[in-house]
């Protein structure tokens, strides 16, 4: 027969208390991960479809990535939210195929106080960060911290969010 196990260990004095948990859990949740282009509709009578698709963009198009970033609602996140902690949201564009290149554009910003959502972003136009025409897979890592603050050297957490895909075609 087994021997029913105890709920709690024993206690040694009146005086014990034990928090290994005490300003609460952070984390943050990554959603809406978007690129789209600018262009708005062709005028007639340029125009062969009465829609423009706004992930196949021109060369010289004005694209914008963006992101949302959640932080749950803890003591330690309004903390970590008041002391400016700095987040770097990293832009990966991976070419698909054999014109298409690689590379990576950053963008940050610093939390502000009593402020848990945020959207991050990024405006670029192909030609400018010498993107080639061709289908790109867009994802991003985000880095959480450090904070604007002596005593916050480390980054305090990591985030990745990807599965959109960019065409881009030679501007006329």
């Amino acid at each position: 027969m087994m021997a029913a196990s105890k709920a709690q260990p024993p206690q040694y004095s009146d005086t014990e208390t034990y928090s290994r948990n005490i300003l609460g859990p952070v984390w943050f949740h990554l959603s809406k991960l978007s690129v789209l282009g600018t262009a708005g509709l062709p005028i007639p009578p340029e125009f062969v479809a009465p829609d423009q698709s706004d992930y196949i963009i021109a060369a010289d198009e004005t694209f914008v990535a963006s992101l949302n970033i959640a932080f749950n609602k803890s003591p330690l996140s309004a903390l970590l939210m008041c002391l400016g902690t700095v987040v770097t949201v990293n832009w990966h564009f991976e070419g698909q195929g054999r014109r298409a290149n690689e590379f990576d554009l950053s963008t940050s910003f610093e939390t502000t106080k009593g402020q848990f959502v945020y959207t991050a972003s990024l405006e670029a136009i192909p030609e400018e960060v010498r993107m080639n025409p061709g289908l790109y897979e867009v994802s991003a890592t985000v880095e959480v911290g450090p904070a604007k603050h002596e005593c916050s050297q480390f980054v305090l957490g990591y985030g990745y969010i990807s599965e959109v895909l960019l065409q881009v075609y030679p501007s006329v």
